[in-house]
C-alpha cells in the first residue's frame, strides 16, 4: 500500500511563491503517474498537474500553466509542485495523488497541506 505525504503549504502574499513537496512510501512504489489537486472551501476537488513516473510527461489544467511547474524525483519517490505567482484563488487545500495505469482513477491520496494566498 502506498502512503503519500504532502508538505511546503503555508501562508503567502499575492505574488510570492510556495513549493510543495509530496513523499511517497509503501513496499513498491513504481506508479503510471502522480498528480496534484486542490479543494477551496466550498469547492469541489480540483484537478491542477499531473505528470508520469517514467518520462515526466506533465498535462496542467488551464489556470495554472504558466505558474505552476510539476516535477519529480524517480530516486526519492517524490513529486513536487513549484507554484509561482500565486493569486488569493489559489488559496485551497493541495492534494497529491497517485494511479497505477492510465485506466485507473488515482486511488492514493495525501492528507493536504494548506496553501493561504493573501491579497
Amino acid at each position: 500500500q502506498v502512503q503519500l505525504q504532502e508538505s511546503g503549504g503555508g501562508l503567502v502574499q499575492a505574488g510570492g511563491s510556495l513549493r510543495l513537496s509530496c513523499a511517497a512510501s509503501g513496499r513498491t512504489f513504481s506508479p503510471y503517474e502522480m498528480a496534484w489537486f486542490r479543494q477551496a472551501p466550498g469547492k469541489k476537488r480540483e484537478f491542477i498537474a499531473r505528470i508520469t513516473w517514467v518520462g515526466g510527461v506533465t498535462f496542467y489544467t488551464d489556470s495554472v500553466k504558466g505558474r505552476f511547474t510539476i516535477s519529480r524525483d524517480n530516486a526519492k519517490n517524490a513529486v513536487y509542485l513549484q507554484m509561482n505567482s500565486l493569486k488569493p484563488e489559489d488559496t485551497a487545500v493541495y492534494y497529491c495523488a497517485a494511479r497505477g495505469s492510465p485506466a485507473t482513477l488515482f486511488t492514493s491520496w495525501g492528507q493536504g497541506t494548506q496553501v493561504t494566498v493573501s491579497s
